[in-house]
C-alpha cells in the first residue's frame, strides 16, 4: 500500500504575503488538509485536496487522531495551524499520537513540521521592535496549564525583565487571567511599561493598540490578541515600541561623542566582563560573579539550601568549566545541582456521576462521598444533564471510580461520548420502558464518538423531558417508541429532530439504535455533529434526511438600530 505522509504546516499570520513557499507547496500536495475552521477558511484558496476536513477550537486532539489515520491510510496530509506548527501549534500533538501508535520514524509514515512566522514575531513587526532583547512567550490558557504553573511563569519572567507575548489572554468565558497577569507583572515593573495589543495581524481585521501596562485592561482584549509586554528599557518612539539591542553601557543613543565606535564596540576593552577569545574565559577580575542582591523569594514546596537574605552566591568557575558542565548535562551525565526546579506534572481525573438512568435523587450519603472525592483540590459542576462533572487530581481513577460505584452512583466518562438523558418516569411510576434505557446506557453509554452525542428517552407520549430536541430522541408510547434523529436545538434554524420511525417494537430498538450509532462513529467528521453528519450524507441505516429547519424572518428594527 502507498505509504501516506503528514505535514504540520505553519502558515504564519495568515495572509498570503506571509507564508513560505515550502509551505505552499506542502499543502497543495495533500490531498487531505486538517485544521481549525477559521484557519481552514484563511488558506482555502491555496489547496486542491480533495478533502477538506474542519474542526472547532477545542478539537486539537482530534484533529491529530484523524491525521494520522488518514496517513497510515496512504494519504498525503496537511494539519494547518496559524504562526508556526511548534509554537503552541500542532506538532507536538501529532507526535504524542504518533508516538501513542509505537511510531518510528525510521520505518513509519513520513512527517515534515513546516515552519512559520510565531504570532511573537508578526506582531513585533507591526508594533516596530518591542523583541529586540532577551524575550519569553506565555500562553495564558490554563486549559491544559494549572494557572498555579502559568503564575509562576508570569513572576519569573517579571523579575528576569524579559519582554513578554502573551498568547490566548482572554476567551469569553476566561476573563481573570489577563488580569492576574497584569497585578503580577506591576509588582515588578513601572505603570508606564509600553504594551502593544495586536489582533488578528496581517489580517482583514487586523487592529494595533499602543498602551501601557497600567491602562492595557482598558481596551479590548479577545483570543485573537497577542499582548506584548516590554522591559524596563523599552520606549516609545513615534508610534512605535522600541526595545534597546543590548546594554546601555555599550554605547548611548543621542550623545554627541559616542564613547566607542561601533566597530570598537568588538574589542575586549569596550566589553571586559566579555569571554576571552583566545582562552574562553573572562578578563581576570571579573570571573566573581554577585548574583543576590535583592531579598530572596520563599517558595512553597522547595528553596534554596541557604536561605539567608542578601547571601552573596560566588561562582568560582571559568567560563569554560560551566560550558563544560552545560554540555555534561546534554550528555545525559550526572551533575550535583545546588537547587533543581522540577514542576510537578498532575494526573488530572475527569468523569462524570448520576444517581442512575432514571433515578434523579442523590443521597446525603452518597453527597459525603462525592464531596471527599472532590476534596480541596478538586472541581465540581452540576449540569443541566442531572449530573455533576468532577476533575480531581489523582493518579488512582480505579480506586475512585470503586468508590463511587460501590455508592451506587453511575460514573460514566466526558468529552466526545454518547450520553443518555433521560427522564424521572414521573418518579419511577412509570415504569415500563426504564429497563429498555437502562440497557441502553449499557450497550452504549460513553462510547467515543466524533462528537458529543446525546440521546433523549421519555417515558411516555407527552415528552415532557424534550427527548425530541436532543440529537437522538426516543418516546415510549402505547407499549412501542417513536424515534426522532438530528435536532438542532440552538440557532436561528433550531429545530426538533426528524421522525423516524413511529411504533417501533421494543427489541428493535437498542440493535437499530447501535446500528445507526455505529454508521455515525465510522463515517462523520471530527467535531461534526449527528444533524450535521445526517445533512451532509442524506442517509441514515434506512432513513433518509429532511430538512427540518424553517427559514425565519428576521423583521428590520426601526431607525437601522
Amino acid at each position: 500500500m502507498k505509504k501516506g505522509k503528514i505535514f504540520v504546516v505553519g502558515f504564519g499570520p495568515g495572509d498570503r504575503e506571509h507564508i513560505t513557499k515550502r509551505a505552499v507547496d506542502a499543502l497543495q500536495q495533500s490531498d487531505h488538509i486538517i485544521g481549525y475552521k477559521t484557519y481552514v477558511e484563511l488558506i482555502e484558496h491555496l489547496v486542491t485536496a480533495k478533502k477538506i476536513v474542519s474542526t472547532g477550537m477545542t478539537e486539537e486532539v482530534s484533529r491529530a487522531q484523524e491525521a494520522v489515520k488518514q496517513a497510515e491510510a496512504g494519504h498525503i496530509v496537511s494539519v494547518i495551524s496559524s504562526g508556526d506548527a511548534g509554537v503552541y501549534g500542532m506538532a507536538g500533538l501529532v507526535y504524542e499520537v504518533l508516538i501513542e501508535r509505537g511510531w518510528k520514524e525510521e520505518t513509519g509514515i513520513a512527517v515534515e513540521v513546516v515552519p512559520g512566522i510565531s504570532a511573537i514575531n508578526s506582531c513585533a513587526s507591526l508594533l516596530g521592535a518591542p523583541v529586540m532583547h532577551d524575550s519569553c512567550t506565555i500562553s495564558l490558557s490554563d486549559h491544559l496549564t494549572p494557572w498555579t504553573v502559568i503564575e509562576k511563569r508570569i513572576e519569573a519572567a517579571a523579575m528576569a525583565d524579559f519582554v513578554i507575548a502573551f498568547y490566548n489572554p482572554k476567551s469569553g468565558r476566561r476573563t481573570r487571567q489577563i488580569v492576574e497577569a497584569q497585578r503580577i507583572l506591576l509588582k515588578y515593573r513601572s505603570p508606564e511599561t509600553p504594551v502593544g495589543l495586536v489582533k488578528a495581524a496581517y489580517r482583514e481585521t487586523q487592529k494595533v493598540i499602543l498602551t501601557s501596562l497600567s491602562d492595557m485592561l482598558e481596551h479590548d482584549i479577545g483570543m485573537l490578541t497577542t499582548v506584548v509586554v516590554g522591559n524596563s528599557s523599552t520606549f516609545f518612539y513615534d508610534n512605535k515600541i522600541i526595545t534597546p539591542r543590548g546594554y546601555q553601557r555599550k554605547y548611548t543613543l543621542g550623545d554627541e561623542q559616542q564613547i566607542w565606535k561601533p566597530h570598537q564596540r568588538l574589542k575586549k576593552e569596550a566589553e571586559p566582563w566579555a569571554l576571552d577569545q583566545v582562552t574562553g574565559e573572562a578578563k581576570t577580575g571579573y570571573e566573581k560573579i554577585e548574583t543576590i542582591k535583592s531579598k530572596p523569594i520563599k517558595l512553597k514546596t522547595q528553596e534554596p539550601p541557604n536561605t539567608k537574605q542578601n547571601q552573596k552566591i560566588i561562582s568560582e568557575k571559568s567560563s569554560v568549566e560551566m560550558a563544560q558542565m552545560a554540555l555534561s548535562r546534554v550528555k545525559g551525565e550526572t551533575i550535583k545541582a545546588d537547587f533543581i526546579v522540577q514542576q510537578k506534572i498532575e494526573s488530572i481525573f475527569e468523569f462524570a456521576v448520576s444517581p442512575g438512568v432514571s433515578n434523579k435523587t442523590i443521597t446525603p450519603k452518597q453527597m459525603q462521598l462525592l464531596a471527599e472525592v472532590v476534596g480541596e483540590d478538586g472541581q465540581l459542576e452540576y449540569t443541566p444533564d442531572h449530573r455533576f462533572y468532577v476533575k480531581i487530581p489523582t493518579d488512582n481513577p480505579n480506586n475512585v471510580i470503586e468508590k463511587l460505584k460501590g455508592s451506587g452512583l453511575y460514573v460514566m466518562p466526558i468529552g466526545d461520548v454518547l450520553n443518555l438523558k433521560a427522564c424521572d418516569f414521573c418518579y419511577g411510576e412509570k415504569a415500563e420502558s426504564i429497563p429498555y434505557a437502562e440497557e441502553i446506557m449499557e450497550t452504549l453509554g460513553g462510547m467515543k464518538l466524533p462528537k458529543e452525542l446525546h440521546v433523549g428517552f421519555n417515558g411516555c407520549g407527552m415528552a415532557c423531558y424534550r427527548a425530541v430536541f436532543d440529537d437522538i430522541g426516543i418516546v415510549y408510547r402505547k407499549k412501542k417508541f417513536d424515534l426522532f434523529i438530528g435536532a438542532k436545538p440552538v440557532g436561528r434554524t433550531a429545530h426538533a429532530g426528524q421522525p423516524v420511525a413511529e411504533g417501533l417494537d421494543p427489541e428493535a430498538l437498542v440493535p437499530l439504535l447501535t446500528k445507526i450509532v455505529k454508521e455515525y462513529k465510522e463515517n462523520a467528521h471530527p467535531n461534526e455533529r449527528l444533524f450535521k453528519y445526517f445533512k451532509r450524507v442524506k442517509k441514515i441505516a434506512h432513513f433518509t434526511y429532511q430538512d427540518m429547519s424553517s427559514k425565519i424572518k428576521i423583521e428590520e428594527a426601526p431607525c437601522g438600530d
